[in-house]
């Protein structure tokens, strides 16, 4: 009698620890989908279990408190970020009235019979304005970019059409650099639904890239998967340099007049449309690629 009795306890004994390992397994498994989901998305929610063991329970109140100071930092970052967003746009704006008075009056001084080492001053202003200008605009853009203010419209688009136009748009202006561009465009034709506009920028800054960095080639393409190419010889850049290229006011040295904004805000508009803009540097070639991938129909 008493064996049987032993087995039946141990019988019970494995059968309790069998449901507490069970439940473990359940609280640990909701844990992890839910925290998965918890980080992904912009939610107030915890973590909340269906198990009672205490450890687990003890486990989800602490990622649960972790979880209250991310969205803290979170909300305080995203607060902080909007702010500067919007001191640059205001700042970058109320910039633009006195340049344009100083450009006014620097012409009017032009006109005047000046000494000669006032002239050659007065070259030196003008060319100082003239770039504090441009880095102010391209402020003022970058950050109108980001701004989620901003709308765009997208309409089906024709990357042939718009590369063409690109390309003739600077044609003269690398041609006047000695550099004869070869083209690329497949003849199928690649139609996407983009904001003709920002894919006007994105072409725009990346072909004046290459007007900064050329070594006197460049190479332009346009893939049937919607990937356009820009390629050209760029000596004076390293690996460590390209991989910042799209980084906000990284210029290298050897570029005249470069905010450090252009890529940056190439990449920016191409995400902000679902592309992706990647840079690459192999046998002293820089390659730029932006991607605008064909969108499924929706079920």
């Amino acid at each position: 009698m008493l064996p049987w009795l032993l087995c039946g306890l141990l019988s019970l004994i494995i059968l309790a620890q069998w449901l507490k390992s069970r439940a473990v397994r359940r609280g640990l498994d909701e844990i992890l989908t839910q925290m998965g989901e918890r980080l992904e998305e912009d939610t107030n929610n915890l973590l909340f279990l269906s198990t009672r063991d205490r450890h687990v329970r003890r486990l989800a109140s602490e990622l649960n408190a972790q979880l209250k100071r991310l969205r803290a930092q979170r909300r305080k970052y995203q607060s902080g970020d909007r702010e500067l967003k919007e001191a640059v746009t205001n700042v970058s704006h109320d910039l633009r009235t006195p340049l344009t008075a100083i450009c006014g009056y620097l012409q009017l001084l032009d006109r005047e019979d000046l000494p000669e080492p006032a002239v050659r001053y007065l070259s030196l202003i003008g060319e100082r304005v003239q770039a504090l200008r441009l880095l102010t605009e391209e402020l003022f853009r970058y950050s109108v970019v980001l701004s989620t203010a901003e709308e765009l419209h997208p309409e089906d688009v024709s990357l042939n059409g718009a590369l063409e136009e690109a390309i003739a748009a600077f044609y003269a202006a690398l041609t006047g650099r000695g550099i004869v561009p070869v083209i690329e465009i497949t003849e199928q034709p690649v139609i996407r639904r983009l904001d003709r506009g920002a894919l006007s920028r994105i072409l725009s800054n990346i072909l004046s890239n290459a007007l900064k960095y050329s070594g006197g080639d460049l190479r332009v393409a346009l893939l049937e998967s919607g990937e356009l190419l820009f390629e050209n010889t760029a000596a004076g850049l390293d690996e460590v340099q390209v991989g910042r290229l799209f980084d906000r006011f990284f210029s290298v040295e050897t570029a005249s007049d470069s905010t450090g904004l252009g890529l940056a805000i190439a990449r920016a508009l191409a995400e902000r449309m679902g592309g992706t803009a990647s840079a690459n540097y192999c046998g002293g070639k820089l390659s730029i690629s932006v991607t605008f991938p064909k969108k499924l129909p929706e079920p």
